[in-house]
């Protein structure tokens, strides 16, 4: 399987990065990968890395509830970002929170999908087979 080219992690919890990161490199999935502690650096680091074609993310892991800038606030600013209409990224959503307000909330966006926490491999092999036509080794 060929690797994406570049992730982004958003999650303001560093264990869950740190485990997501981990298997992400298990997995062999990403030649880069970014990880971003809440929304606004999230936009940041798309800024800086989406200058260059080659460094914008095509996978996008976001928390939905984060301070500073949460999954929601950070959709709408991603969705602002001329960088980003032109290198879009598949966004997944990941949630603890099975909220009936959150889950309604996330069915009228425009993104590739709304995963409960944890990330598995499992998960990320559904990832990969409905948004890029790969499949895990």
């Amino acid at each position: 399987m060929p690797k994406l080219p570049c992730v982004l992690l958003v999650d303001d919890d560093p264990i869950t990065n740190f485990l997501n990161q981990r298997l992400l490199d298990e997995l062999h999935l990403t030649e880069k990968l970014l990880i971003a502690l809440n929304g606004k650096e999230a936009i940041a680091l798309l800024q800086e890395h989406c200058a260059a074609a080659e460094g914008c993310p095509v996978l996008i892991l976001l928390d939905v509830n984060m301070p500073v800038m949460n999954g929601f606030d950070f959709l709408d600013a991603y969705a602002e970002l001329p960088l980003a209409r032109q290198h879009s990224s598949v966004v997944i959503m990941l949630s603890t929170s099975l909220h009936p307000r959150d889950v309604q909330r996330v069915e009228q966006l425009h993104i590739g999908g709304f995963l409960n926490k944890p990330l598995t491999r499992e998960k990320v092999h559904t990832i990969l087979s409905q948004h890029f036509g790969q499949l895990l080794n």
